[in-house]
């Protein structure tokens, strides 16, 4: 099943991925084939600013990600609701007080950048910085939501706002180069307008009523947000780490190549961001999945997923890398149209640039897994050496050898020394050289129970729940458990499987169930996973249903019982007491 996510997850995870570089993107494109090599330079020297928007909604992303897998790891919606909750209404404070901020400094922030303090460059980039901002609320509820829309299983509509923003960015940015005029200004203010677009279609569901998730200003609570920063400061250091190294590669670019060579770099970027998708993709997919099994102390888990997602990595890597070599003259001459040094040095950085991108995969899939799995140090520790202090320093000392062609490697030098780094760490740690999942995952010897004291099995049809059961019963008597608790726990599989296969399983689909019980010391509990449609049977049981009544007699067993539907699936967890009750 974990496989069965993973592909689920990863198109939409990408998609998300794009929902800022894409308008960054198609506004590269434009900026010139319309307005020319010097603005792409302006547009290039107001990216960092750009980015820690990005950096902010990318933390806030990734902390919805960390806080709300604990939650439904453990069942516990009330605090999933306190985590949308505190996440909207953090990101529409910060959005509104940067997008202020950008607006009245955004003449000292062009000085900054490098673009002096007057003349055409200028102008541009102070324009294109007022035009994006304005659109900061959008383009920061784009990147906030994509988890939450995830988590209610509609990656199709995330698809569509994705899809929607595009096309709307194209049009916009057509309409101010034919028709308004707006030079860089109107660039940006298309860009705005377009994640607006994207944030009123992700709104049509979160404003809903099948929307599972509960806005309600008594859930903001600054402990939650506490619980959402720390949980995404992993992810600023990525992100900040990106902003520090645009800004350093752009002067050391000023100094040996000028505006050409910045111009060049900004497209570079742009067709690295937008190539980059996989492998932040591959970071989501890992980081969600990995804090929810992590909270579910799924060693088993843990270890098929670290498997799975380093096999994906490494296929995407080698898939996008190669594209990028192949066609990096035609990706290029979409953003400058004419032959001469900054599109020649273009096509040198991209060609480069795709070289990095296997280790890059591999880097980001680690890293969020570390951070799933409450190693935030390790995490933050990786994202610096490989955002910024490794690539600006081999492109420093490279420049000075090759100029321009040795800043180019700043991505793969960059990127595979972070990779080593990852490993020597975790050899130090096993103790060995060793890529066995049990020591790159760094588990602790407690996590989790022991093997003997976990029972797992695939449900596909009524034939294996009845194995089951008898394989429940066998288990909990093999444990020192008597007859009573035994029949108890074979009845709640039974019946609960029983269940989803009759009325959940469809024939027209390949549909699965997990079940995982485990021995704790005080307890013995049950976990069902299916891909069915949602159906809460906590919910279910008061309307009195006659056919509820299996259900009823479980719920009058179980000593806990939760439900949460994320990813697409059900979820369910039974706690029943353990020897104390069987009497």
């Amino acid at each position: 099943m974990i496989r069965k996510l993973i592909k689920q997850m990863l198109l939409a995870q990408t998609l998300s991925a794009l929902t800022v570089s894409l308008c960054l993107l198609i506004d590269n494109i434009m900026i010139g084939r319309f307005l020319g090599v010097q603005a792409i330079a302006a547009y290039g020297l107001a990216n960092p600013i750009l980015l820690v928007i990005g950096a902010f909604g990318g933390m806030l992303s990734a902390g919805v990600q960390v806080a709300c897998s604990k939650s439904l790891g453990s069942g516990d919606r009330q605090e999933t609701n306190r985590g949308y909750s505190s996440a909207i209404g953090l990101m529409l404070v910060f959005s509104l007080a940067f997008m202020l901020l950008v607006l009245l400094l955004r003449n000292p922030l062009a000085t900054l950048m490098g673009a002096g303090r007057e003349g055409a460059l200028y102008d541009q980039t102070r324009g294109y910085l007022a035009g994006f901002i304005l659109g900061a609320p959008g383009s920061m509820a784009a990147l906030v939501l994509v988890p939450f829309l995830q988590m209610a299983g509609q990656s199709s509509l995330l698809i569509v706002a994705v899809l929607g923003m595009t096309v709307a960015d194209v049009c916009f940015d057509l309409l101010n180069v034919l028709v308004f005029h707006g030079g860089m200004f109107g660039m940006g203010l298309a860009s705005s307008l377009s994640y607006y677009v994207a944030m009123v279609i992700a709104m049509t569901y979160f404003l809903s009523k099948k929307c599972v998730f509960t806005f309600s200003l008594r859930d903001i609570s600054l402990a939650k947000i506490r619980e959402l920063a720390i949980g995404g400061v992993p992810t600023v250091f990525g992100m900040a780490s990106s902003v520090v190294l645009v800004f350093i590669l752009n002067k050391i670019l000023l100094g040996v190549g000028g505006s050409e060579a910045v111009a060049a770099y900004s497209v570079l970027l742009t067709i690295g961001n937008a190539s980059n998708c996989i492998s932040t993709g591959m970071g989501g997919v890992s980081l969600t999945l990995s804090g929810i099994l992590f909270h579910e102390e799924d060693r088993t888990g843990l270890k098929e997923l670290l498997h799975l997602l380093v096999r994906y990595a490494v296929i995407l890597g080698i898939g996008m890398g190669t594209v990028l070599l192949i066609m990096a003259p035609v990706f290029v001459r979409i953003f400058i149209p004419e032959a001469g040094a900054a599109q020649k040095l273009t096509i040198q950085g991209v060609r480069l640039f795709a070289l990095g991108l296997i280790p890059c995969c591999v880097n980001n899939a680690l890293k969020s897994l570390y951070q799933g799995t409450e190693r935030v140090q390790l995490t933050e520790i990786i994202s610096v050496l490989e955002g910024a202090v490794l690539p600006a320093i081999a492109a420093f000392i490279m420049s000075r050898i090759w100029g321009i062609t040795g800043v180019w490697l700043y991505f793969i030098a960059g990127e595979s020394l972070a990779l080593l780094c990852t490993l020597a760490y975790v050899w130090k740690k096993a103790g060995t050289v060793s890529l066995r999942p049990e020591n790159v995952l760094m588990l602790r010897e407690d996590f989790g129970v022991q093997k003997e004291d976990l029972m797992e099995m695939n449900i596909l049809t009524l034939e294996d729940v009845t194995e089951a059961a008898q394989r429940a019963e066998a288990f909990c008597r093999a444990h020192g458990q008597g007859q009573q608790l035994a029949n108890r726990i074979a009845l709640c599989l039974e019946e609960m499987a029983s269940n989803t296969v009759i009325h959940g399983f469809n024939q027209k689909h390949d549909n699965h169930l997990s079940i995982r019980i485990q021995n704790k010391k005080d307890q013995w509990v049950l976990r069902f996973r299916d891909d069915c449609q949602a159906f809460d049977p906590v919910s279910y049981v008061p309307q009195g249903e006659e056919d509820a009544l299996g259900i009823r007699l479980v719920m009058a067993m179980a000593r806990d019982i939760r439900y949460t539907y994320s990813l697409n699936l059900n979820n369910l967890v039974i706690k029943l007491g353990n020897v104390s009750m069987d009497t």
